[in-house]
């Protein structure tokens, strides 16, 4: 399989590279305020649009093997050989541990959020079905995007996290700039777990929010499985989007780990 050429924005004045992965409908914009602390903090911080999203191209095949090889050839154009730090968040969190069992030896450490190596049946339908409610030949604006999703989807915060995808395309309207038809239909895949082999003997974090579900106590027997030195730190109060519900909770969390070696 071919990789694809990765759009990134790249923050920090030189220090230790960190990449850090979107989640799903993401980019990696989203990460900007918190990756300016971490290159405060001497990181040199990526933050890469994986395939299908942001500024990254589209292609008709969006599997976890595909987003390894992007990423891997991401980090052998940057950074040669040598092993970094990486951090993803949900999807991105998956191809970061797929990354580590596969590349081990481009992997200085790894920070899991909110998402854990197991499978997870589909379950964005709901905000699929919200985002095909918009005619693009009608609306004229992000606001009136935003109020035509909001009878199909109330979760205000839900909403900005999708209209910052929006962008005026070369036809004169508004339109996503990630694949949609793409992701609705390889939904299935972004689910899928770890091979039972797959293991990375590496200095893993995971962080889950109290309140998301998507790491429960059961799961950890599992994920120490694929990760035998992995540690947990829990968010009280946050759900699946802990970095953006309780930002500095989640630097104490993180920041510690990503500066550590």
């Amino acid at each position: 399989m071919a990789a694809l050429p990765l759009a990134s924005k790249i923050m920090g004045n030189g220090g230790e590279p960190l990449v850090v992965l979107h989640g799903l409908f993401g980019m990696g914009d989203n990460w900007a305020s918190h990756a300016r602390l971490w290159g405060e903090n001497g990181l040199n911080v990526h933050l890469v649009d994986q395939r299908n999203h942001g500024r990254s191209p589209h292609a008709a095949s969006h599997t976890y093997a595909d987003m390894v090889e992007d990423v891997r050839a991401y980090a052998l154009e940057h950074f040669g050989e040598r092993p970094v730090r990486w951090l993803g968040h949900s999807m991105g969190g998956k191809t970061v541990m797929a990354l580590a069992v596969k590349y081990p030896q481009l992997v200085e450490r790894l920070a899991v959020i909110d998402i854990g190596p197991k499978s997870y049946p589909p379950h964005h339908q709901v905000v699929v079905d919200a985002m095909h409610q918009l005619n693009f030949s009608q609306l004229k604006s992000r606001t009136e995007a935003d109020r035509a999703l909001e009878a199909h989807l109330p979760d205000w915060g839900m909403r900005q996290f999708l209209l910052k995808n929006l962008e005026w395309k070369d036809n004169g309207q508004l339109g996503w700039k990630f694949n949609l038809p793409v992701l609705e239909a390889q939904m299935s895949r972004i689910g899928q777990a770890l091979a039972p082999e797959d293991r990375y003997i590496g200095s893993t974090l995971f962080v889950r929010g109290a309140r998301s579900g998507y790491i429960l106590d059961e799961d950890w027997s599992g994920i120490m499985d694929h990760f035998p030195l992995a540690r947990l730190e829990s968010i009280p109060d946050a759900g699946h989007w802990v970095h953006a519900e309780k930002p500095e909770a989640f630097q104490e969390a993180v920041l510690p780990f990503l500066l550590e070696g």
